[in-house]
């Protein structure tokens, strides 16, 4: 069984071996790549070693039992502690995706509903800020468009694990791509009734500027002032910068400092990550369908989520989840719905012929 771990264990004992030597920290960015895929390769070692021991311990007790009934007991146990630590191993096994390591830079944008969609999409900016903290991220506020209520037309904020980590930011945020619909009753309603909003969440991974190989002469950089809600000026410079990818098409926009070169830097880094999703998305439509992670190929403009103020009800569309927590989901207790989403990928791989 598992004929696939010996050159996974081999390729671990030689990342050890490397991250011991000094002389490859001197690259930064080697060492991080390593680093990611040792601490990958991690999780294959330790849930090996558990499903080795626990078959060990299940077969000496059944040949144990075999002579002394008195074992026979133990042995259901045994067993079924083998094949938890088996399945364990299978899903660990699965083909991962690339990305899983990375940090993301994450963008909500208000869509259908006016000023509820745009005060909707501050909530759930501090939705994802609250969960990163409970996460132990670091979050970075990238750019913001604030609305006139309090709310924001679009905010980009870039989410960063601390060290290396087998499942990073990306393993976990990936899934809340996509529209998000919200029922309620706005705070400009005199009426009372329930409104119908949505917000667009888009995620992708950050990608290093090694990785990402931008020619200046493919980009118009264009400078203009940072404006505040209803369009009154809040910098009488022109430190904002629109960064256009003039081969694709890609527009990347930062107006959130007061430096016209720190808001280029910050649109770059947007620049680099969404090219990088690009020539990932392209890279996988050209692998077979049962090595392709099932949110890879989600339609990121479909509803996927909605949030039900009144019921208090937060029911995923994707995989059937559904709770009666909104305000805690809201307060960053997302892990369980977003749980449910790996729990229904990682299936639909064990199910692929």
């Amino acid at each position: 069984m598992f004929e696939t771990v010996q050159p996974l264990l081999d390729e671990h004992a030689e990342l050890e071996r490397r991250l011991g030597d000094p002389a490859v920290h001197a690259d930064a960015g080697l060492a991080r790549r390593l680093g990611r895929r040792y601490a990958e390769l991690q999780q294959v070692v330790e849930a090996h070693t558990a499903w080795r021991a626990a078959t060990d311990d299940a077969e000496a007790a059944r040949e144990l039992a075999a002579e002394d009934p008195g074992f026979a007991a133990e042995l259901p146990v045994l067993e079924q502690a083998a094949t938890d630590a088996g399945e364990r191993l299978r899903r660990v096994l699965l083909p991962r995706d690339p990305d899983d390591a990375r940090d993301v830079i994450l963008e909500i944008k208000a869509g259908e509903g006016g000023e509820e969609s745009a005060l909707f999409a501050g909530d759930m900016l501090r939705m994802y800020l609250r969960y990163a903290e409970q996460r132990g991220w670091a979050t970075e506020l990238l750019d913001a468009t604030p609305s006139d209520l309090g709310g924001y037309k679009d905010v980009s904020v870039a989410v960063k694990s601390r060290g290396a980590a087998a499942e990073g930011v990306w393993h976990r945020l990936k899934y809340e791509g996509g529209v998000h619909r919200v029922q309620r009753v706005p705070v400009t309603e005199s009426q009372g009734r329930i409104h119908t909003s949505a917000v667009g969440v888009l995620v992708v991974p950050e990608a290093e500027e090694v990785e990402v190989d931008v020619d200046p002469n493919d980009l118009r950089i264009d400078v203009f002032r940072s404006s505040g809600p209803g369009g009154q000026s809040v910098n009488t410079t022109d430190s904002a910068v629109r960064i256009t990818h003039l081969p694709t098409g890609i527009v990347a926009s930062c107006q959130n400092e007061k430096s016209q070169l720190q808001n280029k830097e910050s649109a770059l880094r947007i620049l680099r990550a969404r090219l990088h999703a690009v020539a990932q998305e392209a890279a996988d439509a050209e692998a077979s369908a049962a090595r392709r992670s099932q949110v890879r190929t989600v339609d990121r403009s479909e509803r996927i989520r909605t949030y039900n103020y009144g019921e208090n009800r937060i029911a995923d569309h994707r995989t059937g989840f559904k709770a009666y927590n909104l305000d805690t989901v809201l307060d960053g207790e997302l892990d369980p719905v977003i749980q449910s989403a790996i729990d229904a990928d990682e299936a639909a791989q064990l199910a692929a012929p």
